[in-house]
Order: structure tokens, then C-alpha cells, then sequence
């Protein structure tokens, strides 16, 4: 029983994935199906009226005087009506499925979109945005046009070969197996190229080949920028370039493999009369009914065009199945990775303090370098907490973890003396505000990217919060002020401004605990002062956590975690940390030789240059 189970449970792929998908708009989909099928049946209905026309005219041959004229007519009527009833037919079936179409499309992609906004931030790192920007755009766009158009020629395909052999054996059997021998080479032919692999795994690496070529794509163009300013080419960007030479090594050849398969399959399905000739000229040396067999004949010379359509439209069906089934695989892949698991009982923090109790973390692509191992430390409600140490000591990592990025391996985080994972993860954004150093803002208006931090804030309090953030000045002075879309017509911010819009969007979303991955570590003097302003609207009374490169921005934190390694090696104020000689006094002591640190210039150059702190002299 639990094997029959375990069997029911086994998830779809193939043709049979397709068709779940399009179930999710069954009665269209039926409906769609069964007008398709009568179109292909009405397609035929042409030929059998032609057969009987023939027959007429042949009755009447030579003396046409007593050719039943209505009856040749009214069978020409029916074959109007048999080509009229296609169309409007095949239309019908076109208009349902198409709404079964859009109906799935925008299901599937608010799924898809909602369930890789609940991976973790791990998987989006690891799996490379081009490829998630292909299954969005692209595989998952194929399905809609599988439901739109392929189904119901799927369905038209499985009808019109079977009335088409009731017809070819119907009137003549030795000339309809004449015509099938045509069709069974044809095939034979076609079926041949596809080699040992298989057709479904040729696909799957040109569907990996084209992921990896579109996501090294991607990439290079984020990194546009350094390869125009080091003068390099997409040959010297080696990622894409041997992406490119890989999906070219494997497509020229493979599409080559087809060229003599297809150009057989080509001739004989369209040439099926000539299997018929040679059977003809003997039936007809041996009949004794002229008049019959002609009329047998004729409409068989006039019949078998017919069937390069259909099977063509089977060949048709059948590669593209093969693509979408491709796509559909790799959205399925992205669809059950494992969401963060919320819990069933959910708890409320009481206050907002941080504490970590014993947490252990490893990336999954890194396992065998912890990137923290045994870390504790409270940070408390109305203190700003900093986290320092050098690069690769888990500062970043520690912050990820807080608005949970990423599910601790050992021990736990705590929020108000409850686990994040017992908290709702709505519950758990709303208690926490995150401004990373490289902001990301949407090309949408300013009123509306401040407001992504609450969205029930009205404008008046955005502005509020773009004021207290330093934001109002210079937003002001654009051309259409909080309703100017950002990235269009040349509207481009700088990067401290677009800082400051990030740290308006934690003020307006209000949040009790506060992490900062050092927003101010790019910025210049004066961005850095007007994002400090900004700063203490931002922290008031809050839980705050500073990841930090630049010491001199943490000397009056209430408490600094000092990290190496993954491990936390000290803790405590400033002047505790420089009295106790430790890690914490060694990187103050070489901050502050970097402050003070001179440069002399060759006297070629003509120039003194001299930098001490901050301030630069050139003479």
C-alpha cells in the first residue's frame, strides 16, 4: 500500500506535467479539445465530397447531359460547409484555449513569483538571476503558448491520422497501403536522427546550455562598466565567451546531425503520390471497370497532399512538446525548492532585543568553512550594537541572518526572547528594517520607492520620512520632485542620494530592529555627514546592529562584537576593547595608520601630493 502511495504521489513530468498545467482551466480546456476535434473531422469532409463528385462526373463521362447536376451541388455545398465548419470550428477552439491560456499564465507566474520570493536569499545567489529571468520570461511564457495553440493541435493531431486512415483504407485498401508505406519510411527517416542520447536529453542540454549562455549574459551586462574601463572584449570576459563556444559547439553540430533525416523526411511526406504511381498502373492493367477506378485513383492523386500536412503538424507538436516540456522541468526544479518553513503555532516577541545563543552557520555551496561557529551576543533595545572584523569574518553573515536570509544550522536567534523560526516571517519583516550598502531601487516613481517600506504610509508622512532622511533637497529639485521615475529620461542618482532614499524607506517602514551593512562604506565626506543626520532619525530608540568597515563610525556604539574567522573573539565599549590589547586594539591601530598615512610624489611629475586623514593638498 505505501509503495501505491508513494507512486500517486510521484510528480508529473512530460506531456503529463502539460497537461495538469492546462487542467487548472479544465472545463475551457475540454471545451477546446472537443471543438478541435470536430475541426479536424470537418477538415476531411472536403475530400469525401470531392470522392463523390468525382464519381458523379465519371457516371456522366463522356455524355455530361445526364450529370445529376444538383446532386454535384449539393456535394459541392457540403465541401463549402466542411471547409467553412473548420475554420469556424478550429477558431472556437483557438478562443477557449487561448483564455485557458492566460487564465494559467497569470496564475503560474504569481506562484512562481511568490515562491521565489520565499527561498531563501542563498538560492537566489547560487542560482543566478538570468536563469530565474529565462523560466520567468521565457519557459513560463512557452506553456501559455503549449495551451494556446498546441493543444488543441495536439488534439487535432491524434484525430486527423485516424480519420485519415479510415479514409485512405475506407474506399481502396491496396492504394491506402501504398500511402502508408510512404508515411512508415518517412518516419523511419525522421526518427533516425535522433541518436543514441534520445531526443529529451538533446533538448535538456540545449536548455542548460542556453541557461548558462543567458546568465553569464546577464552578468556581463550588470559588469558592463568595468569591462568598458579595462578595455575589455566579450572574448577576454571569459564566463560568457566560453558559454557562447559551448552552446555553439553543441547546436551547430546537432542541428547539422538533422540536415540528411529531414531533408529525406521532406521529400518522401511530400511526395507520397509516388508510391501510389506504381500500384495504379498495375491495378489499372488489370481492372475491367475503367470508370470506377479512375474515379478511385483521381481521388487519391487528389487525397495524399493531405497527409504531409498532418504529419508535418505531428512533427510539429511533437519538438515543440519536447522544448516546453524542457521549460516546464526547469520551472519545476525552482518550484519545489523548499520555501523557509513557517511555524504552525506562531509566538509574538515580547520587546525587541537581539540575542544570538550558540549559532552555527555553513553555506551550502561552502561546507566544509563554517562561516560562523559558536556565536552569542545580546544586542539590546535603544543600543546600537556594531559588528566588526576583517573580511571573511562573518559580519555580513550575521546580518543576513537576523531578518532570516538564510535558517541558522546550530543554536538560535531570538527577537523579543522568542526563535525568528517561531515567529511569522509577515510578523518578522515588520519588526525588521534592513539598508544594505548596494541599493536597489525600482523604476518607479520616488513617492512610490520610499513607500516599498509601508505601503499604507501616505504622502505626507513619505515626505516626512525623505526629510528626516535628507532626501527632501534634492529630490525637490528634479524635474517632477516625488513623482519623477527614477531611471528614465536621464533622472540618475548618485550614489549616497540613492543611499539615503534606502535609509527613508527604513524610517517611513518604522521597524523596531535596525541592521545596517555599513550604508555609509561607499560614500563621500559629504554624503557620509548627511547619511549620519539621517541616521539618528532612522535609530532612535531602536534595536540597532551596524555591520562596519570604518572603525571611526562605531567608537560610541554601545557594544562592539569583535569577529575573526566566523567565531566572535570580543565584545564590549570602545575604550574596553583598546585597553584589553586584543583583536579590536589591532585594527584600530592599523585604521588609524591608514588615516595617517602620506604619499610623496616623483619629482617628474612636477606636483606634490600629500594626503593626511581626510584632507588632500597637491602644490
Amino acid at each position: 500500500m505505501k509503495k501505491e502511495k508513494s507512486k500517486a504521489h510521484k510528480p508529473k513530468n512530460g506531456m503529463a506535467r502539460l497537461m495538469e498545467l492546462a487542467a487548472t482551466k479544465k472545463p475551457l480546456v475540454i471545451c477546446s479539445a472537443v471543438l478541435s476535434a470536430m475541426a479536424a473531422v470537418a477538415s476531411f469532409v472536403p475530400f469525401i465530397s470531392i470522392y463523390y463528385i468525382i464519381g458523379e462526373i465519371m457516371n456522366g463521362y463522356p455524355d455530361f447531359t445526364s450529370l445529376n447536376v444538383q446532386k454535384t451541388i449539393t456535394f459541392g455545398w457540403i465541401a463549402f460547409g466542411g471547409v467553412l465548419g473548420n475554420v469556424l470550428l478550429y477558431f472556437a477552439a483557438l478562443m477557449c484555449s487561448h483564455l485557458a491560456a492566460f487564465g494559467t499564465l497569470y496564475r503560474l507566474k504569481v506562484d512562481f513569483a511568490s515562491h521565489i520570493a520565499g527561498l531563501p536569499l542563498g538560492f537566489h545567489l547560487n542560482f543566478g538571476s538570468g536563469k530565474l529571468r529565462k523560466v520567468m520570461d521565457e519557459n513560463i511564457e512557452k506553456i501559455e503558448g503549449f495551451i494556446a495553440h498546441q493543444l488543441p493541435d495536439i488534439v487535432a493531431s491524434l484525430v486527423a491520422p485516424l480519420v485519415m486512415l479510415g479514409i485512405l483504407l475506407a474506399y481502396d485498401w491496396r492504394f491506402g497501403l501504398a500511402a502508408l508505406a510512404g508515411v512508415v519510411i518517412a518516419f523511419v527517416l525522421q526518427f533516425s536522427a535522433y541518436g543514441n542520447e534520445g531526443s529529451k536529453a538533446m533538448v535538456n542540454k540545449y536548455q542548460s546550455a542556453l541557461e548558462d549562455m543567458n546568465n553569464a549574459s546577464v552578468e556581463y551586462i550588470r559588469g558592463i562598466s568595468v569591462v568598458k574601463a579595462f578595455k575589455q572584449t566579450v572574448y577576454s570576459f571569459r564566463r560568457l565567451h566560453d558559454t557562447i563556444k559551448a552552446y555553439t559547439g553543441f547546436v551547430i553540430p546537432y542541428t547539422l546531425s538533422w540536415e540528411n533525416h529531414m531533408s529525406g523526411f521532406s521529400t518522401v511526406i511530400n511526395n507520397i503520390y509516388l508510391f501510389l504511381l506504381p500500384v495504379g498502373i498495375l491495378i489499372g492493367m488489370n481492372t475491367t471497370d475503367y470508370a470506377a477506378y479512375a474515379m478511385t485513383f483521381i481521388f487519391y492523386l487528389l487525397f495524399v497532399p493531405s497527409i504531409s500536412s498532418v504529419m508535418l503538424k505531428i512533427m510539429y507538436v511533437t519538438s515543440n512538446g519536447m522544448q516546453i516540456t524542457g521549460g516546464v522541468e526547469r520551472m519545476d526544479q525552482v518550484l519545489q525548492r523548499k520555501a523557509l518553513a513557517e511555524t504552525a503555532d506562531p509566538r509574538m516577541p515580547d520587546g525587541c532585543t537581539v540575542e544570538f545563543k550558540g549559532v552555527s552557520f555553513t553555506y551550502a555551496e561552502a561546507k566544509e568553512n563554517a562561516a560562523l561557529t559558536d556565536v552569542s551576543f545580546l544586542a539590546g533595545q535603544g543600543e546600537v550594537t556594531a559588528i566588526v572584523g576583517p573580511s571573511g569574518s562573518g559580519k555580513s553573515t550575521i546580518a543576513h541572518l537576523i531578518p532570516r536570509f538564510f535558517d541558522v544550522a546550530e543554536g538560535s536567534i531570538q527577537i523579543g526572547g522568542v526563535d525568528i523560526r517561531d515567529m511569522k516571517l509577515d510578523n518578522l519583516m515588520e519588526k525588521v528594517s534592513f539598508v544594505f550598502q548596494d541599493v536597489f531601487l525600482f523604476k518607479q516613481s520616488i513617492m512610490d520607492n520610499i513607500r516599498i517600506g509601508n505601503q499604507t504610509a501616505s504622502d505626507e508622512q513619505v515626505i516626512e520620512a525623505a526629510k528626516a532622511a535628507q532626501c527632501h533637497e534634492f529630490v525637490e529639485k528634479l524635474s517632477k520632485g516625488y513623482d519623477t521615475v527614477i531611471g528614465t529620461r536621464g533622472v540618475h542618482l548618485s550614489g549616497g542620494e540613492r543611499q539615503r532614499l534606502a535609509i527613508a524607506r527604513a524610517i517611513v517602514k518604522d521597524s523596531p530592529v535596525i541592521v545596517l551593512d555599513e550604508a555609509t562604506a561607499f560614500a563621500d565626506p559629504e554624503n557620509e555627514y548627511l547619511i549620519q543626520k539621517a541616521f539618528e532619525k532612522l535609530m532612535r530608540n531602536k534595536t540597532v546592529i551596524i555591520i562596519a568597515h570604518r572603525l571611526s563610525t562605531i567608537r560610541s556604539a554601545n557594544k562592539i562584537i569583535v569577529m575573526d574567522k566566523g567565531r566572535m573573539v570580543e565584545q564590549g565599549t570602545h575604550e574596553e576593547l583598546i585597553q584589553g590589547n586584543g583583536k579590536y586594539k589591532v585594527m584600530w591601530d592599523m585604521y588609524t595608520k591608514a588615516v595617517e598615512w602620506k604619499i610623496q610624489s616623483g619629482k617628474e611629475l612636477g606636483a606634490n601630493v600629500q594626503i593626511e586623514g581626510k584632507a588632500a593638498v597637491i602644490g
